[in-house]
């Protein structure tokens, strides 16, 4: 995608964020446009988890988070999500004792106001991404398999309508066909418009399916592109995709 083409939705300004009494982020910028996947990839505790809960405001920060053109600042997290904003974590955090399609229903709590019709047209589209969790609709989501949790929280972040969905490790975990099915999704969400900011351990996976990448380390931003560009990059090649660092 042609970045001088793209409207940003999320712009980041030198953000930072501390976890844990850390501080875990340090001055981030970036940027993402509508319809646009960005990737941000890294080793483990390089403050991937810290930026996206700064970003959906779980956690307080310093620095600019612009969306739609409006700085959020302190704006809650519940008001975040009515605009747009949807984070799905690692731990997907559903309730194991709650079926499927009530799962479903919570994700669409914050456009309540909108009435039946709306909530049971955002739940067909779910049903029309993810047949499984329709022929499970029934069925506690403690008893779904590691994958199908992984559909249900992404089902349940997408009955809010975000323009920008932010995950969180989808394919932790998950058998090989199961992350490719994943990794379609986030594909063909972006081609439906959904704007996705992704992190994810699986850096070719992700640099193949995004149209921008971030490299985080130490919490800061080490690298950042195009990801066919970050893709070739020796530093990456070396770290994150299994290739050999030209002499």
């Amino acid at each position: 995608m042609n970045r001088e083409m793209t409207t940003d939705l999320l712009s980041v300004q030198g953000l930072s964020a501390s976890y844990g009494g850390v501080e875990a982020v340090h001055g981030v910028t970036l940027q993402l446009g509508a319809g646009e996947i960005a990737t941000v990839i890294g080793p483990n505790g390089a403050g991937k988890t810290t930026l996206l809960a700064a970003i959906m405001g779980v956690i307080p920060s310093r620095g600019q988070v612009t969306f739609a053109g409006e700085q959020l600042g302190l704006v809650p997290v519940e008001e975040r999500l009515r605009r747009g904003l949807c984070l799905v974590p690692e731990k997907r955090e559903l309730f194991a004792t709650m079926s499927v399609s009530e799962n479903l229903e919570l994700g669409a709590y914050a456009r309540r106001r909108e009435g039946r019709a709306a909530r049971q047209a955002a739940l067909e589209e779910v049903y029309d991404l993810f047949p499984r969790l329709k022929e499970r609709s029934r069925q506690l989501a403690g008893t779904l398999s590691g994958g199908e949790r992984q559909m249900l929280a992404m089902g349940r972040a997408l009955m809010a309508r975000p323009r920008l969905l932010m995950l969180d490790e989808p394919s932790l975990g998950l058998a090989p066909l199961i992350v490719a099915e994943i990794f379609r999704i986030v594909a063909e969400l972006r081609r439906r418009g959904t704007a996705i900011l992704l992190v994810e351990q699986n850096a070719r996976a992700a640099l193949e399916v995004a149209d921008r990448g971030l490299v985080l380390e130490l919490g800061s931003v080490l690298l950042e592109g195009p990801s066919r560009v970050l893709a070739e990059d020796p530093r990456v090649l070396g770290a994150y995709l299994g290739g050999s660092v030209a002499a």
